[in-house]
């Protein structure tokens, strides 16, 4: 039986795992870096050239992100167009091209050097290929980790094997279904 109340989202025993842990501190301490890093750029040259580094990562930063929407958005159009036509859709193996590019462009207009270098660096070929491969290669064996049956024993084990949720087998039998006939079992009839 339950009463009405939501459960909770995260149960009071339970507490975050591995590197979810240490995020908070971790974003913490890049900020802390990215601000010292400007001031000492700021101190050797000058804090316009600084702002002109902030105000360049912002504009080179958007162009790449509407560069990358943009294409996204034409091979949206073009799988639709082969799917109206009746074509099979040429299957491209770009390993997350597009996202790693619309990341690096984020990192870039993020103030800050070092997430301007990051970006940067995801804007390269050959880093996007590898980096897409691994991110492939590990979502893969996590899916396989998780579900040794495909995604429909993904998720059924996700909903029974939550911490805050209890499942009881059962079988449902709705009074509100119309009979047809008598039934022999009735006991309102006579016997």
């Amino acid at each position: 039986m339950t009463n009405g109340a939501p459960p909770p989202l995260r149960p009071a025993g339970t507490r975050r795992s591995g590197p979810l842990k240490y995020l908070p501190l971790g974003v913490a301490a890049w900020l802390v870096l990215e601000i010292w890093l400007l001031t000492v750029v700021a101190g050797a040259t000058s804090g316009f050239v600084v702002f002109l580094l902030l105000v360049g990562g912002l504009l080179l930063g958007s162009a790449v992100i509407k560069r990358a929407g943009r294409r996204a958005f034409r091979k949206l159009q073009e799988a639709v167009r082969q799917q109206q036509s009746g074509m099979a859709p040429v299957e491209e193996r770009q390993s997350g091209g597009g996202a790693l590019t619309m990341l690096g462009g984020l990192l870039i207009i993020l103030p800050g050097l070092i997430s301007d270098a990051l970006g940067l660096i995801l804007l390269v070929p050959p880093v996007q290929k590898a980096l897409g491969r691994y991110a492939e290669r590990t979502f893969e064996r996590k899916v396989r980790e998780a579900a040794p049956g495909g995604f429909g024993d993904a998720f059924q084990q996700a909903r029974m094997h939550r911490p805050d949720g209890k499942v009881v087998p059962g079988e449902v039998i709705r009074d509100d279904e119309p009979r047809r006939g008598p039934h022999p079992d009735d006991p309102q009839l006579p016997r």
